[in-house]
């Protein structure tokens, strides 16, 4: 039986997205899958026929497109942003559509119409490091282009993505740059605290009332000073967040200004006498949704529904977060822990409920103590651990359950079992830390 050959072509590949999708279509789904396809039909697509690309596919808000030139594909990438700047500059920046787009030169796989490998998922990767209204192409594609045209490069630095073995070297173009003309340097990304960091945006009025922004800024001031007095918990001050306010920003973009690792976002919608709040926590690094959740409520007492809505999304946050904690520590090699992921190592490990584990918890706890000898949470975790011992791993996590279990109207407290039935890793992540 003859073996089928793989077809494999070098090719440069384009993939965009719009900025901000979810948060558009929860505003008004109608009015932007309008917006989207008049972009489509009097903006990208001529521009790709006119470049000489193939739309591969589309999904959703995203495109995949292949040119059989790497000049051809940042040109038209070029093009279609200074448009679309054109075309914003007359939009309410809350309803702006901005798209981001990566453009990569790679070997790729041809099955039929489609196309896959590496070469594709570079430049999905780079689509999704782009800013909205931004281009990001990799070191290869920087060469090829830069002496064919006069676009202005900014080095972004190596940058590691999902799926990918090797770091990328990565330049942002700037299409609303005039050509020839100097980049500022971007501000440096902020160094992240040592504890979980949350920056809470200001919600979006989606009412078009301007009496209710100060519901949706209350909710929002709420949830920041309800979280503050989590010592466990960095959350950024209302004056950094709320320069965000009335803006189409990435959540990428915040985390990076910010320095920090979550952001809550969402909006307010008021109907008649009932309100709907939608609440989004996103990992800012990867852009991936950690909770989610949409309260609906009578219209009454005003401060009653603040107060309400501040606890409901604050009890969720709290357990959230620590799940998103103890995954991240997990991922990290032993060899790159600092002292609050060596912690959150410790506690999965006391969470599995047997001596092997319980003992590699102990030296976790050590590890983090030894990395931060002021953290209190690796002296309590050692404590923890060595009662777990002392009385048998059952009858210690059930200790463990009871002494953790007694501030109930805490946040952190109201955990359940995550992981295997067991809601020990949530309770021991947010509230005994909190405590310690």
């Amino acid at each position: 039986m003859a073996e089928t050959r793989v077809q494999r072509r070098l090719s440069a590949i384009l993939a965009a997205d719009v900025a901000g999708y979810s948060r558009l279509m929860g505003a008004d789904e109608e009015g932007t899958l309008a917006a989207l396809k008049e972009l489509r039909r009097e903006l990208a697509d001529p521009k790709i026929k006119e470049h000489r690309g193939r739309i591969v596919k589309t999904t959703g808000d995203g495109l995949l497109v292949e040119f059989a030139s790497v000049v051809d594909a940042v040109r038209c990438a070029v093009e279609v942003q200074r448009e679309m700047a054109e075309r914003n500059a007359q939009v309410e920046e809350a309803r702006r559509i901005q798209f981001r787009i990566g453009v990569n030169l790679g070997d790729i796989i041809k099955d039929g119409r489609d196309i896959f490998g590496d070469g594709v998922n570079v430049a999905a990767r780079l689509e999704a490091l782009a800013e909205p209204g931004g281009i990001c192409v990799n070191r290869v594609v920087r060469d090829q282009v830069r002496d064919k045209l006069d676009f202005a490069f900014e080095d972004a630095g190596e940058q590691r993505v999902k799926n990918i073995a090797r770091p990328l070297r990565v330049y942002r173009l700037r299409p609303a740059q005039a050509p020839g003309e100097a980049i500022e340097a971007t501000q440096p990304r902020l160094a992240l605290p040592d504890k979980p960091s949350v920056a809470v945006l200001p919600f979006t009025n989606m009412s078009g009332d301007p009496e209710q922004e100060f519901v949706s800024d209350g909710i929002a001031e709420d949830v920041i000073t309800v979280l503050s007095h989590y010592p466990s918990l960095f959350v950024i001050a209302r004056n950094s967040t709320f320069t965000y306010k009335g803006r189409a920003v990435d959540v990428k973009q915040v985390g990076r200004e910010l320095g920090v690792r979550y952001v809550l976002e969402g909006s307010v919608r008021k109907a008649g006498n009932r309100i709907r709040v939608t609440a989004q926590l996103v990992e800012a690094e990867t852009g991936n949704h950690v909770w989610a959740e949409r309260y609906d409520r009578d219209l009454a007492d005003i401060f009653a529904l603040q107060d309400e809505i501040t606890e409901a999304v604050t009890v969720a946050m709290a357990p959230a977060i620590a799940d998103a904690e103890l995954q991240r520590a997990v991922r990290k090699p032993p060899e790159s822990l600092d002292a609050w992921a060596a912690y959150q190592r410790g506690l999965w490990h006391l969470s599995e409920a047997n001596q092997g584990d319980n003992g590699i918890a102990q030296s976790f706890f050590q590890r983090a103590i030894d990395l931060d000898p002021t953290f209190a949470g690796g002296y309590s975790g050692l404590r923890l651990g060595s009662a777990t011992s002392g009385r048998g791993v059952s009858e210690g996590r059930s200790a463990g359950s009871t002494k953790l279990g007694g501030d109930t109207g805490t946040p952190g407290s109201r955990a359940r079992w995550r992981r295997r039935g067991s809601p020990f890793v949530s309770r021991v992540g947010i509230a005994g830390a909190r405590r310690a």
